[in-house]
C-alpha cells in the first residue's frame, strides 16, 4: 500500500490528546507543543506506512503501542485496511489507568 493505512481514532484517544495538549499549553512553552505535535505527525506518519514497526503491548495482545516522547504513548491496533488509535496515553498517570 503506497499511501499508507487510514488512521481513526477512537473518542476515547482524542479525548486524551486534548488532555496532553491542554496540558502542554497550561505549563509549557509553545516551543514544547509544536515538539510534541511535529513528533506525534511523525509517528502517525511511520505507523500509517509499517503498522508493524512497533511492538505488541505486554498487556494488550491485539494492540501495538508506540513511544512518541518519554512522556506519551500511542496505542494502536490493526484492523483489514486501517489502523485504530485507542490511546494517547500520558505515561505521567498511573499506568493501572490506561484504558484500552
Amino acid at each position: 500500500m503506497g499511501s499508507g493505512y487510514e488512521i481513526r481514532w477512537t473518542s476515547f484517544a482524542l479525548s486524551e490528546l486534548a488532555e496532553t495538549i491542554n496540558y502542554l499549553e497550561e505549563n509549557w512553552i509553545e516551543r514544547e507543543l509544536k515538539n510534541f505535535t511535529s513528533r506525534l505527525d511523525h509517528t502517525i506518519e511511520l505507523i500509517s506506512k509499517n503498522p508493524f514497526r512497533f511492538q505488541k503491548s505486554e498487556k494488550f495482545t491485539e494492540t501495538r503501542r508506540a513511544v512518541i516522547t518519554k512522556h506519551n504513548t500511542l496505542y494502536y491496533r490493526i484492523k483489514a485496511e486501517t489502523l485504530e488509535v485507542l490511546s494517547c496515553f500520558s505515561n505521567r498517570k498511573n499506568p493501572t489507568k490506561k484504558k484500552i
